[in-house]
């Protein structure tokens, strides 16, 4: 299957893709986040999903307040000014129910609709919503607040909370208790589907056209929980993996929306040495083009740039801005035995590589970064958890979320 999906490579994606296990996945990085563990012969091809794991059930660990580790030094890679594509500026208004929609609900301005709304207790809805953006309908997971109501003109402040490649929309409440921990705040959480869209509009060859996840994401969802479910404008995003680089790229693409952004082992610097060829190979899967996401790194450069968060750096400035993540190394929350060759080490080994990078960025931009390297762990959920635990305070701080 591997080699099908080559052919429908450019020459020289083929080239930089296939050098990935000895060439991207190894590349050392000795920062204060601490030095990356031997390479080995990891079963690479077999794991092509390999920044994004599959779920791991968790031990229990309680809340973690840990320091902020020192900046990595690393060189920031981008030289030149990012040249963002098209994104969305539409005013939400209210709508009609639109063709399919639930009768009494607000449509999005594109058209889109939630058709159906379950309800599993008094605090989480999941919504199907029919995606113009997208092209098919998905489903969007909220929890709602104590004394929440549905007929009230009060909002709430969100968040927005993102799931890595390889998950759904029930990622963060399967994997985390962010339910328990939201219904002591008066907030609304909003985790919406992602599939493996990489959380940008699909470049398709310069042509466009569905899927458009951005516009899923900061259009049509936002637009529906706001004139639906009483969602307000004072907002926070956050994302692991993929997501976590999902959450920092729409709050710079989108400047003001969101008063926070964390990324939990996001990839943050998308143009760091190897990186790109990394992305490319981890999105080969059956059915997919990788190029059809971004493009090509080097002929369509500029749509990286205007998706890469270390390249769009500058337009973070206002947001409160958090980034974390480990060193690749057997840490207190892996599983005892556990290979130090296994994927989540290696793949974490690049994401704070790729984040130091960031941070330097952002330093030289002047953009005030919080960031937290803390040393020993795997690209996985256990610690993802300890992290939202670590900063849950700050981010309700940002969006006027009072504790109950």
């Amino acid at each position: 299957m591997r080699k099908r999906t080559e052919r429908k490579l450019a020459v020289g994606a083929v080239a930089v893709v296939a050098a990935v296990p000895t060439a991207l996945v190894l590349i050392p990085w000795n920062g204060p986040g601490g030095s990356q563990p031997a390479a080995g012969n990891a079963p690479l091809g077999a794991q092509a999903a390999a920044s994004d794991p599959k779920p791991v059930k968790q031990p229990p660990a309680a809340p973690a307040q840990g320091k902020i580790s020192k900046l990595p030094t690393a060189t920031p890679s981008t030289t030149s000014t990012p040249v963002p594509t098209a994104v969305p500026t539409i005013t939400p208004s209210p709508g009609g129910g639109g063709d399919g929609g639930l009768k009494g609900w607000a449509g999005a301005d594109d058209g889109a609709v939630v058709t159906a709304a379950k309800w599993s207790g008094k605090h989480q809805v999941d919504l199907s919503v029919k995606s113009p953006a997208l092209g098919q309908t998905r489903t969007v997971r909220v929890l709602v607040p104590t004394g929440w109501k549905a007929k009230t003109t009060q909002t709430w402040p969100t968040l927005y909370a993102l799931h890595g490649g390889n998950d759904t929309f029930v990622s963060w409440t399967r994997s985390t208790d962010i339910a328990t921990v939201a219904r002591q705040w008066n907030t609304i959480v909003v985790m919406p589907e992602g599939s493996n869209g990489s959380y940008t509009d699909w470049y398709n060859g310069g042509r466009g056209g569905t899927p458009r996840w951005e516009t899923f994401h900061v259009s049509e969802v936002r637009q529906l929980v706001e004139r639906n479910l009483h969602a307000g404008t004072t907002r926070a995003i956050i994302g692991i993996s993929s997501g976590g680089q999902g959450a920092v790229t729409y709050a710079a693409r989108h400047p003001g929306m969101f008063r926070y952004t964390a990324s939990y082992s996001g990839v943050l610097s998308m143009l760091s040495p190897g990186i790109p060829a990394l992305l490319l190979y981890i999105n080969m899967r059956s059915g997919t083009n990788p190029l059809d996401i971004w493009g090509d790194p080097v002929t369509a450069r500029a749509n990286w740039m205007a998706h890469d968060p270390a390249s769009l750096v500058k337009r973070l400035a206002g947001t409160k801005v958090f980034v974390s993540s480990g060193n690749g190394t057997p840490g207190p929350l892996d599983k005892p035995g556990k290979s130090p060759v296994d994927i989540g080490y290696l793949s974490e080994t690049q994401v704070l590589r790729a984040n130091g990078d960031f941070v330097t960025a952002a330093k030289e931009a002047g953009v005030p970064v919080t960031a937290d390297f803390y040393g020993e762990g795997s690209h996985s959920w256990p610690y993802w958890k300890r992290e939202m635990h670590k900063n849950w305070a700050d981010i309700m701080a940002s969006i006027g979320a009072k504790q109950l």
